[in-house]
């Protein structure tokens, strides 16, 4: 297979967003202040069209560029995730943007830009690939957190995750090193088959390094620190992007470095995987009890899911896999719906965060109320909403697998949880009503109502989402 050939099967959805980035940077620079409405079109026709190539590729699993980035069922569900998130928070952003008068054509472009990165990420298939990927998408990621930079929490925001994000990749340079040291290859598949039995001590650091970065990502506890400040001091929209897209690539590459590169030594890492899964769900849910502003308790709600996410993982099977897809598409689908509803608070023009100005919200906006509710329903696992669904599939790969405590104290950190979801519930529908919140434009209600919807009607029709994700963690095996 030629070079261009190989491109057009397998690299197209990466060579429509980096020729897309170049166009949007083009079309921004002749067209100057008055770019940004033009340049979010033409960016969600670029992801959606790169959604579109990877939905619709069939072909077989081809490795490519000398071994450095891989094509199969696998990344095209977590790509398909990752450009769905991207694509309905550029969606969620216009209006706030214009009304914030940050409307600036940079905007859509970072995104588009940061959603190559992902993309790249999801498909190393060696340490470069992964350490180059992982920075494309951070180094847009730290201009959007601070890009409202006239606003004292965003810049504050950026500069932790920048500082922060340094620090993690530092981390990880150092325990890639310590692998190629000890292996003397960076291929994943090359690794594995030097890295076999019991592993040396050089090779435990080095994982032990690798994966703490990439916990800095997915903002698993305890590298969690940058998290509930990032998600209240950046602007609404891109918390909605940190929270969904970029967890979909993070968890994705986690995943296929511990079962690629380190099939053989599953004890090892499954002691940090475990860890982590613990330590996320307790710290998610307690953590959150407290917390008045409601973009810190979605903040801690992420974490405390991405420790379920673990949990899939810890089990190290296909199906602990498959459930871990099973359970990102839905989360994908939950936090989207919960950002466009916290979109809506609005009062007088002004975008309000408190839990307490959702109070009454049943008696000035029933609609949304109903919805928020049901999404809070969900994320707070209970059936027969979907949230409940994702927690099953994780969960139960767990028990297959003998882990009974681990699967103990995920039941309990959901339960625990239940508590600030169901508050925010008693919030709106029994506390006398705040001030009415000012009409939400029609993409906010949209987004609202079919994310809910889904997460409605998903225990009626599951079928697609769990063969799409049986075939994505069969290929990775």
């Amino acid at each position: 297979m030629s070079f261009y050939t190989q491109i057009a099967h397998h690299f197209l959805p990466e060579a429509i967003l980096g020729v897309g980035v170049m166009v949007l940077l083009l079309v921004g620079a002749f067209r100057g202040d008055k770019a940004f409405a033009l340049v979010t079109e033409l960016a969600v026709g670029v992801l959606g069209l790169a959604l579109v190539a990877v939905v619709l590729s069939t072909k077989p699993e081809e490795s490519l560029f000398d071994g450095a980035f891989v094509d199969d069922d696998f990344s095209r569900f977590m790509k398909a995730l990752t450009l769905v998130g991207a694509i309905v928070s550029l969606l969620l952003s216009t209006d706030f943007l214009k009304r914030a008068q940050l409307d600036k054509y940079e905007f859509p472009m970072l995104v588009v830009l940061s959603t190559l990165g992902m993309l790249l990420l999801v498909s190393a298939d060696n340490l470069i690939a992964l350490y180059l990927g992982l920075e494309l998408m951070s180094l847009a990621l730290y201009v959007l957190a601070a890009f409202a930079r006239d606003d004292a929490r965003s810049s504050e925001a950026g500069l932790k995750y920048f500082v922060l994000g340094a620090l993690s990749s530092g981390m990880m340079l150092y325990g890639m090193s310590l692998l190629y040291g000890f292996s003397g290859t960076i291929s994943f598949s090359g690794i594995a088959a030097v890295v076999h039995g019991s592993a040396p001590l050089g090779v435990v650091f080095g994982l032990v390094f690798l994966l703490a970065g990439l916990a800095f990502k997915m903002s698993a506890a305890p590298f969690h620190m940058w998290t509930p400040d990032v998600y209240e001091g950046a602007p609404t929209p891109v918390t909605a992007f940190f929270a969904s897209a970029a967890k979909m690539a993070a968890v994705a590459i986690t995943a296929r470095v511990v079962f690629t590169a380190f099939p053989s030594i599953i004890d090892q890492w499954r002691q940090i995987i475990v860890f982590l899964a613990v330590a996320s769900t307790l710290l998610g849910a307690f953590a959150a009890i407290g917390q008045t502003s409601i973009k810190r308790l979605m903040a801690y709600s992420s974490i405390g899911h991405m420790g379920f996410a673990l949990i899939g993982l810890s089990a190290g099977t296909e199906e602990g896999v498959k459930g871990v897809a099973i359970y990102l598409a839905i989360y994908l689908v939950m936090t989207l719906g919960a950002f466009a509803a916290i979109l809506t608070m609005r009062v007088q023009g002004k975008l309000v965060e408190n839990i307490s100005d959702l109070a009454g919200l049943s008696r000035t906006n029933g609609a949304t109320a109903f919805f928020l509710a049901m999404l809070m329903f969900s994320l707070a696992g209970i059936p027969p909403l979907g949230g409940f669904w994702a927690k099953w599939y994780v969960l139960l790969p767990a028990v297959n697998a003998g882990y009974y405590t681990l699967v103990i104290v995920g039941v309990l950190a959901s339960a625990v949880s239940a508590y600030y979801y169901l508050r925010v519930v008693k919030v709106m529908y029994f506390d006398e009503p705040a001030p009415a919140f000012d009409a939400a434009p029609f993409t906010l209600r949209a987004v609202l109502a079919v994310s809910t919807l889904l997460m409605l009607g998903l225990w009626l029709y599951p079928a697609p989402l769990i063969n799409a994700a049986g075939v994505a963690a069969h290929s990775l095996f």
